[in-house]
């Protein structure tokens, strides 16, 4: 499906792209066979550009195979056109480019035999381990390759400085405030720091 823009008037009243896609992703038709229909369990903004959603099929009313949804999301309020609100909207099987779900949506996945899902499955597990490697206060770490800045500096190894839920770095030397963006998803590991205990005489 391509992209569907609309003005926020159009968005049935809900005041956000989270409401209107839990929404359009919650409904039943009934039918003289039965009713099917789709119900959203969670679902997360990423980014403010990417929604996830775990959908649940139901089919008379009972909860069937639960798969997960992916939209991609344009949200601009003060747009000229009144184009405020856009979205594409794909699913697991057609191996979406965004792999940053969120691991409470990824845990209420059915199982699936699509290699297409298996693949984007795997890779949001993968974001959602580097994402969980903790970056603490002084702590060293060494990138896999250089990291550059428009100032001039390069280097693979820093220091992390915390601030809140704030992360930046500092060169070994001293330099910086410096920001790497999308610095979870780099290839990096901690540099272990060398103790030196003060020699005790008898």
């Amino acid at each position: 499906m391509g992209w569907l823009f609309m003005s926020v008037g159009a968005m049935k009243g809900h005041d956000s792209p989270k409401a209107y896609l839990d929404d359009q992703f919650t409904y039943q038709r009934d039918t003289p066979e039965g009713s099917t229909g789709l119900r959203v369990l969670a679902s997360a903004v990423v980014g403010v550009r990417t929604y996830y959603a775990a959908v649940q099929a139901t089919v008379n009313g009972e909860g069937r195979e639960i798969f997960a949804v992916v939209c991609l999301v344009r949200w601009n309020p003060r747009n000229a056109q009144g184009e405020h609100f856009g979205y594409k909207d794909l699913d697991e099987t057609m191996g979406p480019f965004e792999d940053e779900c969120p691991e409470r949506i990824m845990k209420l996945l059915s199982p699936t035999d699509n290699e297409s899902a298996l693949q984007w499955r795997r890779r949001c597990l993968a974001n959602l381990r580097l994402r969980a490697r903790p970056m603490t206060e002084g702590m060293r770490i060494r990138f896999a390759t250089p990291i550059s800045f428009t100032n001039g500096y390069s280097g693979t190894d820093f220091i992390v400085a915390k601030r809140g839920r704030q992360i930046t770095f500092r060169s070994p030397e001293g330099g910086g405030p410096y920001r790497i963006g999308n610095v979870r998803k780099l290839a990096w590991q901690p540099v272990p720091v060398t103790q030196v205990h003060a020699t005790r005489f008898a």
